[in-house]
């Protein structure tokens, strides 16, 4: 009786690791990112993210979650496959339009930086940037009309 009983334990257990192993994991966009795409190289260098802070070539700025990016809003923002696993967030943000980094390039040209997005997915994140006090609305037909979209840049671990 008692084997039996470490024995449905056991099975217990071993089913609820193997269930909790085989979920997908949220993509999280927080941490240390590697500039990989010539854009990210030549303007911003690597960037680091955390609940409150955006640091670029050492200049941190404070940013707020705004809110989740969903499939859709990825897709459109950057170009990647809504049934890819992965997940983002809008932030609004402050990035004065003189401040320069790499090279000495701006974000937004003459235009202060209000707003990122993100898309992290397996190892690498996508990052945009938006100047305008108004909400990005993320939709192709609205960020092909806009002249508000600053920059998209690739990053890896």
């Amino acid at each position: 009786m008692l084997i039996r009983m470490n024995t449905l334990r056991f099975l217990t257990a071993a089913l609820v690791l193997l269930f909790c192993c085989s979920l997908p994991a949220a993509a999280q966009d927080k941490g240390p990112w590697r500039a990989s795409s010539s854009e990210a190289k030549a303007i911003t260098g690597d960037i680091s993210i955390d609940d409150a802070r955006l640091i670029i070539n050492f200049s941190g700025f404070t940013i707020a979650q705004i809110r989740a990016l969903t499939a859709a809003e990825a897709s459109a923002a950057f170009d990647a496959d809504p049934s890819t696993p992965g997940g983002g967030n809008l932030y609004r943000l402050s990035i004065p339009a003189d401040k320069r980094f790499q090279h000495k390039n701006t974000l937004c040209g003459s235009d202060e930086t209000q707003w990122m997005a993100t898309w992290a997915s397996g190892s690498g994140i996508r990052v945009a940037f938006f100047s305008g006090p108004s909400i990005p609305i993320l939709t192709l037909e609205a960020l092909n009309s806009s002249n508000n979209v600053c920059g998209n840049y690739s990053y890896i671990r």
